[in-house]
């Protein structure tokens, strides 16, 4: 450490307990949003979740449900196709 990096260290204040606690809190409040966020993408993606409640637990069993039926209409799409002789 340079004694420049020491000074500007010891220029910068040091955050408060207050501040540390409104930091994370601010931090956990962000984070919870991203995760509702994406929730909400996911019941507007998912077939059937239209006025749904937000259940976080409904909305994932609902995503994997859809996503089991794209894989099984994805593999019946390529048999059909390699049936016909496409790659």
């Amino acid at each position: 450490m340079t004694s420049s990096d020491s000074k500007a260290s010891a220029d910068k204040p040091r955050l408060t307990e207050q501040e540390k606690k409104n930091n994370h809190i601010a931090s956990e409040q962000k984070r919870r949003q991203a995760i509702r966020e994406g929730f909400d993408r996911l019941a507007n993606i998912v077939p059937g979740m239209e006025g749904q409640g937000r259940s976080e637990a409904v909305v994932l069993q609902a995503t994997i449900e859809f996503m089991k039926q794209q894989l099984e209409e994805r593999e019946e799409l390529m048999k059909s196709c390699k049936d016909k002789g496409i790659d």
